[in-house]
């Protein structure tokens, strides 16, 4: 490896997590604890009780078991059968993590949990599940498709965990204040925001129980989970904007009980359930994310519950000023880092460097960035690796990126005052040119979406089209949403709105999502282009309420495999191209010198004076 010989910080980790050998023994032993508890079937999750996209170590459950490492999923355990459910994304990583002879991939949501269930029990059977790791609305929507079957859903002790002996010890990073500037609300603004909506629809108290949510209430960030800064706990908030934060006090230091005020209690864990057990109805709690436990634990109170919406969900995905702005001089850093790290690999002679020097290279200029953390692990997969969607580079899959190639280098940073994502794809020597048509088709879809106007009040499902158009035209598509939505310092995967085909929430001014169609040839290559947008107010010739996007990702997207001669390009696209480098060479250069300016330079030239690979 040659350039910057400084040691990356290491937020990667590149050990292979899970070990397909592992997953007979293992499942086995849970079998034998089924067998104990009369159980005919156990569904164990990759949740934990806090629903989030991140687990620590101690709550990865389904890899432990399986060996597959994916940020989604499940797996259904019988006497005799054992279903890993996986959705298009991970289609491919599944078949190289786990045994085949053990574990059979099903494809979901294609295939319906209970589906499979009847025809694995057709004599009916008890099916165990930890409520702690299942969504009310989930375990509602299983039973009710079981429910014409003799087959009965049980709420047991969590069964991997009476198996799982070198089960890892909770982690628990610092908490911090997230300062208000950033924020552009004080904690007190916002609680009696939310109380307010409370008290408007005639609820006594709210519980949350999304990280993400309570650290946007309280303007407080963690590193209880790597990638995602927020901090577990639960919380309960009521009609008066008093707020009960369930967790560890002794993490919480004098100032930081300062920042939260007298309003704010902080409370050990183990008080939750006696504190639900005290309140009055209606509690507001949201079925789609909240632990079937705590519903069970609330209405053997005789509590009245009102079902709804996270209260603090919208409101925290509608960005404030001050976070756009933050968000905004995060992704000027970010890019400047990311460019250091693309110029570095064109520097390289093919060949001569591997996925992991990319993703450590990467890694250092992000650190000299001012990047705390990464957003997410980095996707850095080459040739065939490209076409693993969520791919994780480990000692053993790692690829020396050969001459002909392309590169495919998803990844983004957690910065004190934003969250990014980019992806980019790159030739490494001259390329097929079978990769130059999906290449442009990808290209143009995700400039049509940025050029895109669309009335108020349309959805994510209204506009996912208009990124597939290009790819639909040559019978192509990609197995994944074109953009989920991206919090301000907070978890790069944030809802409740997406651009995907099942998203029903309005969009609406404020909103970050990404902006990433794809191509995907297995065995191959992968193509992904990603950029942030964000949602602003459009102008319309007639008064029409229309919206559109504003681009923040200010990284130069590579232009030698676009196919100018194929006429999947319009003038229009063109034009925003080259746009668009040239706001990103103008607001860059200042940050950049040497090589890595010249290679600024010579990456946003317009589209025409591009020499192809």
């Amino acid at each position: 490896m040659t350039g910057n010989e400084a040691a990356a910080p290491g937020w990667q980790d590149f050990t292979a997590t899970g070990d397909p050998a592992t997953a007979a023994p293992r499942i086995a032993a849970l079998r034998a604890v089924m067998a104990e508890q009369d159980l005919d079937a156990v569904i164990v999750p990759r949740a934990d009780a806090f629903q989030g996209e991140y687990v620590t170590d101690r709550d990865a459950r389904l890899r432990w078991l399986t060996g597959f490492s994916g940020s989604a999923g499940f797996a259904i355990v019988t006497a005799d059968r054992a279903g890993l459910f996986i959705d298009g994304r991970y289609r491919v990583q599944v078949r190289a993590e786990t045994d085949a002879a053990v574990l059979t991939p099903v494809p979901w949501p294609e295939t319906a949990p209970a589906d499979w269930l009847l025809e694995a029990l057709p004599g009916g059977g008890r099916v165990g599940f930890d409520p702690w790791l299942h969504t009310r609305s989930e375990i509602e929507g299983l039973q009710k498709r079981l429910s014409t079957a003799s087959i009965a859903l049980v709420p047991i002790e969590n069964p991997v965990d009476a198996i799982w002996h070198d089960r890892p010890e909770p982690s628990g990073g610092p908490v911090r204040i997230h300062p208000s500037d950033l924020a552009g609300a004080t904690p007190q603004e916002r609680r009696a925001r939310i109380a307010a909506e409370l008290v408007g629809q005639g609820q006594r108290a709210a519980v949350l129980t999304q990280p993400d949510s309570i650290a946007w209430l309280l303007n407080i960030r963690g590193a209880d989970v790597p990638r995602y800064p927020a901090v577990q706990a639960f919380a309960i908030l009521g009609d008066d904007g008093h707020v009960a934060l369930f967790a560890d006090p002794a993490r919480f230091d004098p100032d930081l009980r300062a920042h939260l005020g007298n309003e704010v209690s902080v409370l050990p864990m183990g008080g939750l359930a006696p504190a639900l057990l005290g309140l009055e109805g209606p509690v507001r709690i949201d079925p789609q994310t909240a632990p079937d436990k705590l519903f069970r634990l609330i209405e053997g109170a005789g509590i009245g519950i009102a079902a709804a919406d996270d209260p603090v969900a919208l409101p925290k995905a509608v960005k404030t000023a001050a976070e756009l702005s933050g968000m905004r001089a995060a992704h000027l850093r970010d890019a400047a880092a990311v460019v250091r790290c693309l110029a570095w690999i064109d520097a390289q002679e093919p060949g001569s460097f591997s996925e992991i020097d990319v993703v450590r290279q990467l890694e250092r200029c992000r650190e000299g960035a001012g990047a705390r953390d990464l957003s997410f692990d980095t996707i850095c997969g080459s040739g065939p690796n490209g076409a693993i969607v969520h791919y994780h580079v480990t000692e053993k899959t790692n690829r020396t990126v050969a001459p002909g190639e392309l590169l495919l280098l998803d990844s983004g940073g957690q910065y004190a005052d934003g969250t990014t994502d980019v992806t980019r794809t790159m030739p490494v020597g001259p390329v097929a040119r079978d990769a130059r048509d999906p290449y442009t088709r990808v290209l143009a879809g995700m400039i049509a979406l940025s050029r895109l106007r669309f009335p108020k009040g349309f959805s994510g499902r209204d506009i996912d089209p208009v990124a597939r158009a290009p790819l639909w035209q040559a019978g192509l598509d990609y197995d994944h949403g074109t953009g989920h939505g991206v919090g301000a310092a907070l978890g790069v995967h944030e809802g409740p709105a997406r651009i995907a085909r099942r998203s029903e929430v309005p969009i609406a001014a404020g909103m970050i999502f990404s902006n990433e169609p794809g191509y995907y040839r297995e065995g191959a290559f992968g193509i992904r282009i990603e950029n942030l947008i964000a949602v602003e107010d459009a102008e319309s010739p007639d008064g029409r309420a229309m919206l559109g996007f504003e681009t923040l990702t200010l990284v130069p997207i590579d232009t030698r495999l676009v196919d100018l001669d194929a006429g999947i390009l319009s003038a229009g696209d063109i034009a925003w191209l080259d746009a668009y480098h040239a706001r990103v060479r103008a607001e860059l250069s200042p940050l950049l010198d040497g090589g890595d300016l010249d290679w600024l330079v010579s990456a946003t030239r317009p589209l025409a004076a591009r020499a192809p690979a």
